[in-house]
């Protein structure tokens, strides 16, 4: 979409821009009431006697721009006297947005819902463009939205689809709710590549198995210490739940410098959100609960049905690496003097696409989906915007309960609109 800012909009922005680092992380807090809100029953019984009130394009668009947005060329991981001097071949992406992932994976996408629809902010592997202003940054986040259903995400408002503390306030009308989504397939054969790159083979300690298709890697550095199965799956869910956390929070600390409402949480069911907004789901006896798998034709995950079979998926891994537009080809941008010569030196797939393949075929032939124990897809950290009822905080709470940013937030942004 064409973002349309205002003169008035242009100025709030500015004052986002200088608004302190310092300030944001000693401001905030979780701030739940929003106009429009209502607490039934309680010491904090309260009704808004204002409407329900939108974020403007330009509100949503900064904090998503925060939350997910393109910030430059990812820089990569620098030396491994392993195999030096060859450049580690560890990243996923060439792209570097506003939150970090381990090694560079970058395995996430960023969904949000509103009283306009359901979107995906399709800017994973965006390649950065310059740019000299906010204005121009927060525009490319919103020519990348794409969006999934004209609808807000519909979720109960019962247990167990939200917890029981959500239930008055969860994806409220009115609010943004962004939410980042893991690709827990692709970043289990990172890890995997990750770890095969630095001579570790694995072994599945789960069923107490050494994995046959792996002997004909005996050369590994560190053959006869493989890692536990069980190890590497939960690094790979931390890994990837640190990634959706991280960027939920910067979105919260632009709440306070914007004066908007709003926090960060985990009480939404994983399932219900997913299925929501239309992901694909498996069954099978041997899981405690169905597994996610994908969105077809939005966030399709490197596990089937959304390849033709697991060395398929290691395959769009090996081009998403190497392919024109990856971090190791030398044709793809950068930010180094000789982009050219730092991209083509990067150690190599030899080898490495094989043994990664050998494994991850393996769980997904032993557990009947990859990663075996933990899902495919994953979604954790929920990051909610509002618009402040300030009232309600001078009715219950004592002076400072919110920023003056908060205080002035509709002269700021919205006088004059």
């Amino acid at each position: 979409m064409t973002l349309v800012i205002t003169d008035h909009e242009r100025a709030a922005l500015a004052d986002v821009a200088h608004f302190p680092l310092l300030a944001a992380i000693t401001g905030r807090r979780s701030r739940r009431f929003p106009v429009g809100g209502q607490i039934p029953a309680g010491a904090l019984a309260y009704t808004s006697r204002q409407p329900a009130q939108s974020l403007s394009e330009v509100e949503r668009a900064l904090l998503l721009s925060v939350a997910g947005g393109v910030t430059g060329w990812n820089f990569g991981i620098t030396h491994n006297p392993s195999y030096s001097p060859s450049f580690p071949n560890y990243s996923g992406s060439a792209t570097g947005r506003s939150f970090p992932s381990a090694a560079g994976f970058h395995t996430s996408q960023l969904f949000f819902t509103d009283d306009t629809g359901t979107y995906l902010l399709n800017n994973r592997d965006a390649p950065p463009r310059e740019f000299d202003s906010i204005e121009q940054w927060i525009g490319q986040t919103a020519d990348s939205y794409v969006r999934i259903s004209d609808t807000r995400l519909q979720l109960p408002r019962e247990e167990p689809h939200m917890e029981g503390h959500n239930l008055w306030i969860g994806n409220h009308p009115g609010s943004v709710l962004a939410f980042p989504i893991a690709d827990l397939a692709e970043h289990l054969m990172e890890n995997l590549w990750f770890f095969a790159a630095n001579g570790y083979p694995i072994i599945d300690d789960i069923n107490g198995c050494v994995i046959a298709a792996l002997q004909g890697f005996s050369s590994l550095a560190h053959f006869d210490d493989p890692l536990p199965l069980s190890f590497v799956e939960q690094y790979t869910l931390t890994e990837a739940s640190a990634e959706l956390a991280i960027a939920a929070n910067n979105g919260v600390l632009a709440l306070q410098a914007m004066g908007l409402g709003g926090w960060t949480y985990d009480g939404l069911d994983r399932l219900s959100v997913l299925r929501g907004v239309g992901f694909a789901q498996d069954h099978d006896d041997r899981w405690p609960f169905p597994n996610v798998t994908g969105l077809p034709g939005y966030f399709e995950t490197l596990s089937p049905p959304h390849v033709s079979s697991i060395a398929a998926g290691v395959e769009k891994l090996v081009a998403r690496k190497f392919a024109l537009g990856g971090p190791f080809h030398p044709d793809t941008g950068g930010p180094w003097s000789d982009t050219p010569k730092v991209r083509g030196s990067a150690l190599p797939p030899d080898g490495i696409q094989e043994l990664v393949t050998a494994e991850a075929c393996y769980i997904y032939d032993t557990f009947g989906k990859l990663p075996g124990t933990v899902p495919t897809v994953h979604v954790l950290m929920y990051l909610q915007a509002q618009h402040l009822d300030t009232e309600f905080y001078d009715a219950f709470f004592a002076p400072g309960a919110y920023l003056p940013t908060h205080a002035d937030h509709q002269t700021r942004w919205h006088t004059g609109c």
